[in-house]
C-alpha cells in the first residue's frame, strides 16, 4: 500500500488543540487497523526546544532515542500509544543547521542557497524519511504556528509540494481553527474560518476537512454557512467541542464520523472502528469514586504545561486505582520549613518532578523533609530524587552543607555532582544523560514489588548524578539504593525501606505513562496515597 499523509494545520490563533486533533486521529486510525506515525514541525530556529524556558514552550518530551521535543509529542504516544523517535520533531533551526553544514562541506556543489527549492526539500526530505523508516500506513504531520506567520511558510510550501509529489488521492488537509464568539450577544462569527481559509488556499492548499475549536454545539446553519465559503462539503466541518477528560476527544470527534471522512479523503478502506481497549480506559475513567490529593512541588507551576506528562501520569495512576487525583500545584519557593504544615496540610502524597537550576531547590529539599518526616507518600524524579537525597545527607547523615555541584559547586559535601568522565572542557550538551537507559533493579526492594521486574529501561533527561563517595555512609544511615545501571556506577533509584512509600528515581517515569496503561510508579503512588487516605 502506498503511504498516506495527513498534514494538520492551524489558523487564526494558536494554542487551539492542533495537537489533541493530531493525537485523537491517530487513535482513530490505528483503531480501524492502520499502522499511523506522528510528527510535528515546529517553525521556532531553535534547534530543539531543549534550552527554551518551559515558561515560553512547556516541558520538554524525550523520545526513546534520546531527542529533545515538543510536548505534542506526549500527546501523540499517549494517544496512538507507540513509540515516537527523533524524526518524529523538525524545527527551523534544525532545517538550517542541516543545509549550512551541508553547504560547508560542499553538497550543493557552487549552488545558490536558496529557500525554494533547498529549504522546502529539506523538510519534505524529513518528512519522508519516515514513510521510508517505517511501517506506518498512515504518517500525520502537525504543523506549528498559525498560517499567516513568516517563519510558517516554507513549511506550508513544502507540504503543497508533498501533495503534488504523492498525489492528491495519498494525501489529505486537515485545518484547525477557533469558532469565535461576540461577548455581548454569544453570537458565532465565521469570518475568522473563512479568512484563514482563504490565506490557506492562496498558498496552494486547500482544506479537506476543517475541525472547528469550540465550546459548544454547532449548529447546521454555521455548519453549512462555513462549508459554503471555504469549499468544503458541510459534513468534512467537523466540531472539536470541549470535553471534561482529554481522552474523550477522539470519542467526541469520532460522532462526526472525523476518522471515516480521512480515509475517505485518503483513499483508503474505512474499515471497522474497534474502540475496546479505548472504551474500556474511558469506563475506568467514569468509575472513579472519591479523590485523593498530591502535592506537586515545581518551580514552573504558573505554567502548568511544564509538567504535563507528569500530571497526566498522576491521573492514569488515577484511573488504574478508581480514584479521581486532585493536583495541587506548590510553588517550590515558597516552600519552607515555615509554611510547610500550612502548604501541605491535607496531602496525602508528595512528588517533586526534575527542573534545571538553583531556583526553588530549598523548597523541593523542604518537600523531601515533610514527607519523610509525616509518614506521606513522596515520589521524586530526577531532581526531586536528587533533592531527596541533600535532604537525608543534611538532616540524616548529619552533612549539614551537603548539596549539588550543580547549585554549590564550593560544598565540601556534594552528594550530587558530576561524574569524573563528564568535567573539563566538555560542552554542556555533550554532559547530559538523554533518552532510554537500562537499570537493574536490587533483590527485595519496593522498586522491584512496584515494576515487578528485575531490569526495566527508562528514559533519562539530566546531568548530575548521584556522588558515588557517600554510597556507603547513605546506605549505612539508611537510604537504600534500589536501582542502578547495569554496570554499577549509576545509582538510578533510591528508596527509604522504612517508610510507607518513599522512592526517588533518577529518570523520567512521567514519559511512558499512557492513559489505558499507567506506569508501575503512578500506580504505586496513587495505591499509597489511597492507603493514607484511609487511615
Amino acid at each position: 500500500m502506498e503511504k498516506k499523509y495527513v498534514f494538520v494545520t492551524g489558523g487564526v490563533i494558536s494554542g487551539l488543540g492542533k495537537g489533541i486533533t493530531t493525537a485523537s486521529l491517530g487513535r482513530l486510525l490505528k483503531s480501524r487497523g492502520y499502522k499511523v506515525a506522528a510528527q510535528k514541525l515546529d517553525p521556532y530556529l531553535n534547534i530543539d526546544p531543549g534550552t527554551i524556558s518551559p515558561y515560553q514552550h512547556g516541558e520538554v518530551f524525550v523520545t526513546e532515542d534520546a531527542a529533545e521535543t515538543d510536548l505534542d509529542l506526549g500527546h501523540y504516544e499517549r494517544f496512538i500509544d507507540e513509540d515516537l523517535n527523533r524524526f518524529s520533531n523538525l524545527t527551523t533551526g534544525k532545517v538550517y543547521w542541516n543545509i549550512l553544514n551541508k553547504e560547508r562541506s560542499g553538497d550543493y556543489l557552487g549552488m545558490t542557497v536558496q529557500v525554494i527549492p533547498h529549504v522546502t526539500d529539506e523538510i519534505k526530505s524529513f518528512i519522508y524519511t519516515v514513510g521510508r523508516t517505517s511501517d506506518a500506513d498512515v504518517i500525520i504531520t502537525e504543523i506549528g504556528g498559525t498560517v499567516g506567520d513568516i517563519e510558517s511558510q516554507p513549511f506550508l510550501e513544502a507540504i503543497r509540494q508533498v501533495s503534488m509529489e504523492v498525489g492528491r488521492e495519498n494525501c489529505a488537509f486537515l485545518h484547525v481553527t477557533p469558532l469565535l464568539s461576540v461577548p455581548s450577544s454569544g453570537e458565532y462569527k465565521t469570518k475568522p474560518t473563512q479568512h484563514s481559509v482563504k490565506e490557506l488556499r492562496g498558498i496552494g492548499i486547500s482544506p479537506d476537512l476543517i475541525v472547528l475549536r469550540t465550546e459548544g454545539e454547532v449548529d447546521e446553519e454555521i455548519r453549512d454557512k462555513i462549508a459554503l465559503f471555504c469549499n468544503v462539503k458541510r459534513e468534512c466541518v467537523i466540531p472539536n467541542r470541549t470535553v471534561d477528560e482529554l481522552y474523550y476527544a477522539p470519542v467526541m470527534l469520532e460522532q462526526s464520523r472525523f476518522s471515516e471522512l480521512v480515509c475517505r479523503a485518503l483513499s483508503l478502506p474505512p474499515r471497522v472502528l474497534d474502540m475496546t481497549e479505548w472504551d474500556a480506559m474511558l469506563r475506568r475513567i467514569e468509575a472513579r469514586t472519591g479523590t485523593v490529593t498530591v502535592a506537586l512541588v515545581g518551580k514552573y507551576v504558573k505554567l502548568r504545561d511544564a509538567y504535563l506528562s507528569v500530571a497526566e501520569a498522576l491521573h492514569h495512576g488515577g484511573y488504574e486505582n478508581g480514584v479521581m487525583v486532585d493536583i495541587r500545584w506548590i510553588e517550590a519557593e515558597e516552600l519552607t520549613p515555615e509554611t510547610a504544615d500550612e502548604l501541605l496540610v491535607g496531602v496525602h502524597g508528595i512528588l517533586v518532578p526534575g527542573g534545571f537550576g538553583e531556583r526553588g531547590v530549598e523548597g523541593k529539599i523542604e518537600a523531601a523533609r515533610y514527607a519523610r518526616t509525616h509518614g506521606i507518600p513522596y515520589l521524586g524524579i530526577c531532581l526531586g530524587m536528587q533533592t531527596a537525597v541533600i535532604e537525608f545527607a543534611r538532616h540524616v547523615l548529619g552533612l549539614s552543607d551537603a548539596n549539588s555541584g550543580e547549585f554549590a559547586p564550593e560544598s565540601p559535601h556534594r552528594v550530587i555532582d558530576l561524574m569524573p568522565d563528564q568535567r573539563g572542557n566538555i560542552p554542556k550538551g555533550g554532559t547530559m544523560r538523554l533518552g532510554a537507559y537500562p537499570c537493574q533493579i536490587v533483590a527485595g526492594s519496593r522498586l522491584e514489588a512496584v515494576y515487578g521486574a528485575r531490569e526495566i529501561t527508562e528514559r533519562h533527561r539530566h546531568r548530575y548524578e548521584f556522588n558515588n563517595d557517600y554510597r556507603s555512609d547513605l546506605e549505612r544511615a539508611g537510604l537504600r539504593i534500589s536501582g542502578l545501571s547495569p554496570d554499577g556506577r549509576l545509582a538510578e533509584a533510591v528508596e527509604l525501606p522504612d517508610h510507607p512509600f518513599f522512592l526517588g528515581v533518577q529518570y523520567h517515569p512521567e514519559f511512558k505513562s499512557r492513559p489505558s496503561k499507567a506506569h508501575p510508579l503512578f500506580r504505586a503512588l496513587i495505591r499509597a496515597c489511597l492507603e493514607v487516605r484511609r487511615i
